[in-house]
């Protein structure tokens, strides 16, 4: 936790460096409601983890300690354990796409239908509640629990700069052992020919092997056959289990049932119309999702998510191992983090349900702030957040008429 919060800082730099290639070669790789959205995810995925980290770690460990076999900390253990990381994530990530229920977890990350760093960071909520299903045989080996969590880590961190456009092809040793952002974007697309290919982590060799490669070859276009249409990041966690649900419903033999849930994305039984097919499609076609609100309404939301990331940075950088993370101020803090990046993705979509979360926010937080963290060397801080409350409220009214959808 504590590596991919030193990484953050990162993050965002290499962010704004791609932003700014991609303005002076005039191109259009960032939009501002999509990259908000992106983050957001990103967000709710961290602090949920408070919660699922801690019960995966704690099932790896549990296993760990329950296995008679230690492997000693090497170089050469360190080795093999990257290895056996990676391997796993790639039958990890294979399965999320060719299993229905899992696809529900993964489909988080390949929502958005730009490609850029900020989708690095649009996870989703309870995809570690499977992939740390899949670690677990690592734990009855006996790789101790700190170095698989530094090398799991690692790996992740790894995948961060192979979400971008600005970099071409890599020399060809390089592309044919390591995933790059070529065999990276080929993941993304929903070309017929793109769709479930290179799950790789790191490396890129266990595609090969099991014959899940593509090369880039045409131009690929980003996104998922059923567009998710709105900027909620909560919503882009249950949107596609909302779907598997109706039709789990309405399925009435029990074995097609189960098959819909562990078939393929797209098989349904034939009373619900039968296997969905993805039909061709060419960038040129393709119509994102967009919504357009005033400057004044994209500045506002830029300066509060900016407060948003520095309280939420904060908050989990503080949390320590000693405190109950069922406490009634750390759940509400969760809360109120989730409560604003689903009130900002609402208010991008021009909803009115957005208008009135945001103003309840404003109202709130400051109220719970106050009352949640009794501390006397505060005050001067809930001061200042109690004013720019005041005031956003009173700005915030004008797009009443806007926020009307």
């Amino acid at each position: 936790m504590n590596l991919m919060l030193f990484a953050i800082p990162i993050f965002f730099l290499l962010i704004g460096i791609e932003f700014l290639i991609s303005r002076f070669h005039q191109q259009e790789l960032y939009r501002f409601n999509d990259a908000i959205s992106n983050i957001s995810c990103g967000i709710s995925q961290q602090v949920l983890s408070v919660f699922i980290k801690s019960l995966t770690l704690g099932l790896y460990a549990y296993f760990y300690h329950l296995s008679p076999l230690r492997i000693p900390t090497t170089w050469w253990s360190y080795l093999i354990l990257f290895l056996a990381i990676d391997g796993l994530y790639y039958w990890f990530h294979r399965y999320s796409h060719e299993i229905n229920i899992f696809w529900g977890a993964h489909v988080v990350h390949h929502q958005s239908e730009d490609y850029n760093l900020s989708v690095a960071l649009r996870q989703s909520a309870f995809q570690s509640l499977i992939s740390g299903v899949f670690y677990l045989p690592l734990a009855f080996l006996g790789f101790d629990p700190i170095s698989f969590l530094l090398i799991n880590t690692l790996q992740t961190l790894y995948q961060f700069w192979i979400h971008t456009e600005t970099i071409d092809k890599l020399p060809q040793w390089f592309e044919y052992v390591f995933n790059t952002p070529s065999h990276h974007r080929v993941h993304h697309g929903q070309n017929p020919e793109y769709i479930d290919k290179n799950h790789g982590g790191t490396l890129i060799i266990f595609d090969r092997i099991f014959g899940t490669f593509q090369a880039e070859k045409a131009t690929v276009v980003y996104g998922v056959t059923k567009p998710l249409s709105t900027w909620n990041p909560i919503w882009a966690n249950l949107d596609y289990y909302k779907d598997l649900g109706s039709t789990f419903i309405h399925t009435s033999k029990w074995s097609d049932k189960l098959r819909l849930l562990f078939e393929k994305p797209g098989w349904r039984p034939v009373e619900a119309g039968g296997p969905l097919l993805p039909p061709p499609i060419q960038r040129s076609e393709q119509i994102k999702y967009h919504t357009i609100i005033p400057n004044g309404l994209s500045v506002y939301i830029a300066i509060h998510y900016l407060l948003l990331l520095l309280g939420t940075t904060f908050f989990l950088a503080t949390l320590s191992k000693e405190q109950n993370i069922f406490s009634l101020p750390i759940l509400t803090t969760i809360a109120f983090i989730l409560w604003s990046v689903a009130s900002f993705g609402l208010s991008a979509d021009k909803r009115r349900l957005g208008f009135w979360l945001e103003l309840s926010r404003l109202l709130l937080f400051p109220i719970f702030l106050h009352l949640l963290y009794i501390n006397n060397n505060f005050i001067y801080f809930k001061g200042i957040i109690l004013l720019i409350h005041l005031i956003s409220m009173v700005y915030f009214r004008r797009f009443k008429n806007i926020l009307n959808h």
